[in-house]
Formats: C-alpha cells, structure tokens, sequence
C-alpha cells in the first residue's frame, strides 16, 4: 500500500513537546517534497508546513512559526516534526504527504497537491 505513515503522537501538557515522524510506505520518502497537516474536529484539514528534499527549505503556517520545526533524518527514510510550546489549540489529528512528482516545496502545503496520505497521528494538548 502506498502511503506515508505518521507516528509519535499523543497527550501532552500545554506547553510541553512532541515529535512526530513520518516515513513511506510503498514509495521513496526522499524523492518528494513532504508536507504536514492537522486536522481538528470540526475543521477542514490545515497546513502546518513543508520540507524540501531538494535543499532542505521550510515552510510554516503563521500559527506555528517559531515554535514547530521540520527536520530529516541523514538518510532520507523519515521527516520529524518538532512541536514546542504546545497549545491547546494545537490539537488534532497530524497527517503528513508527498508532494508528489516534486522535491520542492514553495509555499504552506495546501492538501490537492499533496498524495500518499497516512492515517495520521493523534496530538492532544491539554492540562
């Protein structure tokens, strides 16, 4: 099955920190660019930012710039996401895709350009 699959979620305190990863199944992670996403009830699916494979640039949603950072690993397997400074408001299920054909992002993921959807991963931010 071709999809990416998100894993590291869970409940934290606001304020606090988690990591998520996402790798490919079925696919090569490192040929495409990869966004991250979340979705909270009731709301449409958001873009919360972007990895390029290409140069390694990024890109945020103003809501969690300065505190949420997209990395990879050496070998291009899996893409993290650095959640600091959790807030309530940050929670929701986290998906992440491929840009596919392209390694470069330019911009906030918006989800048509995106293939390969996970299941995602639950984040839940609360005391």
């Amino acid at each position: 099955q071709v999809q990416a699959v998100e894993s590291g979620g869970g409940l934290v305190q606001p304020g606090g920190s988690l990591r998520l990863s996402c790798a490919a199944s079925g696919f090569t992670l490192e040929y495409y660019a990869i966004g991250w996403f979340r979705q909270a009830p009731g709301n449409e699916r958001e873009g919360v930012g972007c990895f390029s494979m290409s140069d390694s640039t990024t890109y945020y949603a103003d809501s969690v710039k300065g505190r949420f950072t997209i990395t990879r690993d050496n070998a291009k397997t899996t893409v993290y996401l650095q959640m600091n400074s959790l807030k309530p408001e940050d929670t929701g299920v986290y998906f992440c895709a491929a840009r596919v054909p392209w390694d470069t992002c330019y911009d906030v993921p918006t989800s048509e350009e995106y293939r390969h959807w996970g299941q995602g991963t639950q984040v839940t931010v609360s005391s």
